[in-house]
Parts: C-alpha cells; sequence; structure tokens
C-alpha cells in the first residue's frame, strides 16, 4: 500500500469515526464499522476512466463477498473529480457500470464529496456536511443491509432532518474541531 492510500484510507476512517458514527449520522453505520466490515479502497488516479475500472472491480467483489465478512465498500478517489459538478455528472457513469453488471436493485452506489452540495442550498450550509469527506468517494452499498437498516429504525426518513438539526448545533467550527481532513495533496 502506498503512502497515498494509507493517508487517504486514515482520513476517511476519521471522518467515519468522528462524523458519521460519533455525531451518529447514519445510525447503521456503528454495527458495520465495529464488526469490521467495510472494505477500504483508493484510486490514486486522476482520470475518471480509471475510476470506473475501479468501480466495476469493487461492485463484482462486493456482490460475490459474503455479507457477513463485507458489508459495504468506500472507493476513495483523492486525485479524481475535485470539482462537485463534474463528481456529480460521474454519477450517470456509476449507475451505467450498476446496470451493465446487471447489480442494479442487488447494490447501490451513494456519493459524498469535499465540496458536496444539495441543491437550493448555499455552499457553506450546514446541512451540505451531511455528505462532505475528505476526498471524492462512492460507498457501495448492499441494497438488502439498507432494508434492513430501515426496517430495524422506525422513522428513516426523519435522518436528515435530524441530521441537519445536530449539524447546525455544530456549526463550523465545531466540524474544523472533529479533524476530518485531507492530507493528500489534490
Amino acid at each position: 500500500m502506498t503512502e497515498t492510500e494509507r493517508t487517504a484510507i486514515e482520513d476517511t476512517q476519521t471522518w467515519l469515526m468522528q462524523a458519521v458514527v460519533g455525531l451518529n449520522l447514519c445510525p447503521f453505520a456503528k454495527a458495520v464499522v465495529v464488526k469490521d466490515r467495510v472494505r477500504y479502497r483508493v484510486c490514486t488516479s486522476a482520470e475518471p476512466a480509471d475510476l470506473l475500472v475501479m468501480l466495476r472491480d469493487e461492485l463484482q467483489h462486493l456482490a460475490e463477498a459474503d455479507p457477513e465478512q463485507l458489508d459495504t465498500t468506500l472507493l476513495i478517489a483523492p486525485h479524481a473529480l475535485p470539482d462537485f459538478l463534474d463528481f456529480n455528472d460521474f454519477l450517470s457513469d456509476c449507475d451505467a457500470v450498476l446496470q451493465d453488471l446487471a447489480l442494479d436493485g442487488v447494490l447501490q452506489v451513494a456519493d459524498f464529496h469535499p465540496r458536496y452540495q444539495f441543491g437550493g442550498t448555499d455552499v457553506d450550509d450546514m446541512e451540505n456536511f451531511t455528505n462532505r469527506t475528505p476526498y471524492p468517494t462512492l460507498h457501495l452499498l448492499r441494497e438488502s443491509s439498507i432494508d434492513k437498516a430501515v426496517e430495524a429504525y422506525p422513522d428513516a426518513s426523519l435522518i436528515f432532518e435530524r441530521n441537519i438539526e445536530v449539524l447546525n448545533t455544530l456549526g463550523h467550527g465545531g466540524w474544523q474541531a472533529l479533524g476530518v481532513r485531507a492530507r493528500v495533496a489534490r
């Protein structure tokens, strides 16, 4: 493993533990993390085509893996797609890969980005931080795991609203204090 890969994984793990699990932004994440069922992969290329190749491989790997051993994958791209709008456009290519592999409905790809911005928000609005990571990241998830999690969490639709409230209370200073940052130069 290269230094870039190691650093990108460490930074992503800090984000996962401090923000996602620590702030309970995803109430389903803690169990998967504690059971060590998260795979971290890093695409060191700046080329979106190389990231798509890795995405294809990782989707196949996750689909074939035992869910009791591997539940989800974080595909981290520290050098690719630094512009959020380019990254957002790239997601249609990700969907095409899912469909090409006939995994649509079996797996899904969630997206996170350091400059994530929901439509209708200002760039610095705290609600955008629910999807901000140190690096552009594709989160590969099993649909069956999502279904089980939603069954176990009665008001899953309220998670986003709760997250906005938590992040607004935390504020920019609180987010900075979490230590969620990128150490790999882009």
